[in-house]
């Protein structure tokens, strides 16, 4: 799966909605991910591989269904492996995209803001 086959808009809609049900963790993880994905110096395999599991993030129907409690434990999976073996490409720039954004939408704890 490409980076061009899952929904962007999507992708945004899902964290910004499911910011608190997901967790700062797994929020953090998909954004480190989304941020290598549209780096163009991430190799094709690279950005196939992290498009895949962004697609598999943003369906609420999967292995565990994410309206069930503990829905996101197995995208949480996903994702860290996917992170795991995507992980030299995530440069620093990726991490602290990733964190700046958390920050604007959990502060500096960890419970998401309603804006």
């Amino acid at each position: 799966m490409s980076d061009q086959q899952y929904d962007e808009a999507l992708f945004w809609k899902k964290l910004k909605q499911y910011a608190v049900v997901a967790g700062r963790e797994v929020v953090e993880i998909a954004l480190k991910l989304y941020y290598c994905m549209k780096d163009p110096d991430t190799p094709k395999w690279a950005r196939t591989v992290i498009g895949g599991s962004l697609l598999y993030f943003v369906v609420p129907v999967d292995a565990v269904p994410d309206l069930l409690p503990g829905g996101y434990v197995d995208d949480f999976g996903a994702l860290s492996a996917v992170l795991m073996a995507v992980a030299a490409h995530i440069k620093e720039d990726h991490v602290e995209q990733a964190k700046t954004k958390a920050i604007q939408w959990f502060g500096n704890g960890d419970t998401a803001r309603k804006d």
